[in-house]
């Protein structure tokens, strides 16, 4: 609907409130409720916010090392301007009105710290060569019988696990949480973010669900969305989500696996898939699987932004340690699917559930069209096998400091993303890892404390 008509429908309605939100650096929805007379006014201008919220990190505090804001620049509003096609409601929140905004400006600037207004650039590049770029995200995560003031007291240690044990694609745990778990399914439906699929996963308490494919900036919105859908449904029921990487050294990590392709402008052929080729892979996405291969050390914080993220990229933990792909491996970074025509396919199974789903899939489509643009071959030979002992081709930083400081000295991503938007970001990853480097951590104490 345009602005006269969601007018209409909200004055027919008898609607007094609207909520918006925005994806911050770090993925998190940041917004307001506000009334429906400035929801109306600020359509034509934007609406101003403190740019603190580009200035301080997942904890609200402020970074010290970003030229973007600060206390040299006062902290002053910037506007963001809502996207009047993500209108949708929260069934859970009696029906209210929600939508997204970034900070793409009327002249099509915009402020270089805004994850959806880069992906948006970057999806323009795509769509002005021609493809139209289908993606989704799935994502695991694991759930506590634990309220945020219980997480607190416990000093997040000693957490019930809404289920017990491993048990992967289990039939009676869903349905011993079934409340919940249909809650899920019908509710995030009902809020336009189709879910495809939902299983439990291996580990206590641990589910997975692939939201249904749709472009790229769909997919996008709705895997941000997803996130937080899901911690307020949970909230409900009693039961705390995480969507952390690791949150338990003997434990699996949780993914947040990409799948991408690209197709025709009328979405009538998928142009990864050749019936010609002996693997059925077109040059399109042969040239696309070499430009993620190649760009892939220049960009891991936008797959892996956290300290955490790099705690799952270990050796047998289902998630990868090595640039490579291979057809339905899922030991390889990048694994191709290409079982039919129409599911033919690039999963990208670096990220884990704790990205940002808008750099994410800026990533892997930049430097997907990267390998298009420059028609790079693909020389990287598929792995056969286990993934995690083939090193020929390079292995994936181990921290976050490494991956930030390649990011940062890296020519392309620089000319994929701009140099500001390079800055801006890794030196957020920076300072994470300072906060990291000063904290005193459990396994610190626990093999110094009496010992040494």
């Amino acid at each position: 609907m345009d602005k006269q008509q969601i007018a209409a429908y909200l004055q027919e309605k008898n609607i007094d409130h609207v909520k918006f939100a925005f994806a911050d650096i770090d993925g998190v929805l940041r917004g307001k409720l506000i009334h429906r007379d400035k929801f109306l006014d600020g359509l034509k201008d934007g609406f101003g916010f403190c740019d603190v919220v580009f200035g301080w990190d997942s904890a609200d505090v402020c970074y010290d090392n970003v030229e973007l804001t600060g206390w040299h620049t006062g902290y002053p509003d910037k506007y963001c301007r809502i996207d009047l096609n993500t209108m949708r409601h929260i069934p859970w929140q009696n029906d209210t009105t929600f939508f997204l905004a970034d900070f793409t400006q009327s002249d099509g600037s915009a402020v270089p710290a805004c994850p959806r207004s880069l992906l948006k650039k970057v999806i323009k590049q795509c769509e002005d060569m021609g493809y139209h770029p289908e993606f989704s995200q799935e994502f695991e995560w694991f759930n506590f019988s634990e309220s945020p003031k219980s997480l607190q007291e416990k000093g997040f240690a000693n957490l019930d696990t809404l289920t017990p044990g491993m048990f992967g694609y289990s039939i009676l745990r869903p349905s011993q949480q079934s409340a919940f778990y249909y809650d899920l399914f019908n509710q995030l439906n009902k809020f336009n973010v189709p879910i495809e699929g939902l299983h439990t996963e291996t580990g206590p308490g641990v589910y997975e669900a692939a939201i249904q494919h749709d472009h790229a900036l769909a997919a996008a919105d709705n895997a941000t969305l997803f996130k937080t859908a899901v911690k307020e449904i949970a909230s409900l029921h009693g039961i705390t989500a995480t969507f952390m990487a690791k949150w338990n050294a003997d434990l699996p990590g949780c993914s947040g696996h990409i799948h991408q392709s690209l197709w025709s402008k009328d979405k009538s052929q998928n142009l990864f898939s050749s019936a010609t080729d002996a693997n059925k892979m077109s040059d399109v996405m042969k040239h696309y699987l070499a430009g993620q291969l190649y760009c892939l050390p220049h960009l891991l914080p936008m797959y892996a932004p956290t300290i955490n993220s790099y705690k799952r990229l270990v050796e047998g933990a289902w998630a990868p340690t090595t640039v490579t792909w291979g057809f339905d491996n899922r030991t390889t970074a990048l694994r191709v699917i290409n079982d039919t025509v129409g599911h033919t396919r690039l999963e990208t199974r670096i990220p884990g559930s704790d990205t940002n789903p808008y750099l994410a899939i800026a990533a892997a489509l930049a430097s997907g069209l990267y390998g298009i643009k420059n028609k790079l071959e693909l020389t990287i030979p598929n792995t056969v096998g286990n993934g995690y002992k083939d090193a020929a081709h390079g292995i994936l930083h181990t921290n976050l400091k490494e991956a930030a400081v390649a990011m940062q000295s890296s020519d392309i991503a620089k000319e994929l993303f701009g140099d500001d938007f390079v800055q801006h970001f890794t030196q957020t990853r920076m300072w994470e890892w300072r906060q990291y480097s000063k904290a005193v951590t459990d396994w610190e104490l626990k093999r110094y404390f009496e010992i040494i």
